[in-house]
């Protein structure tokens, strides 16, 4: 099985980091999207989603 990889466009690293956010337009509060992230991308993503007002949580990411 192939290991979860960051959701940073053309990267192939594996996951370390769950963005979890929503959008308020369109989800509930308590709705969690996620954005997986690489140790590489974290800050950038997290700085995509925070700029939004989208970015909830940052957690470790544990591959299922």
């Amino acid at each position: 099985m192939e290991p979860d990889v960051c959701s940073a466009k053309g990267c192939r690293a594996p996951a370390t980091w769950q963005l979890q956010w929503n959008n308020p337009k369109l989800h509930t509060p308590d709705r969690r999207k996620i954005w997986l992230a690489c140790d590489e991308h974290r800050a950038s993503l997290e700085s995509f989603l925070g700029a939004r007002q989208f970015l909830k949580e940052t957690v470790p990411h544990t591959p299922a």
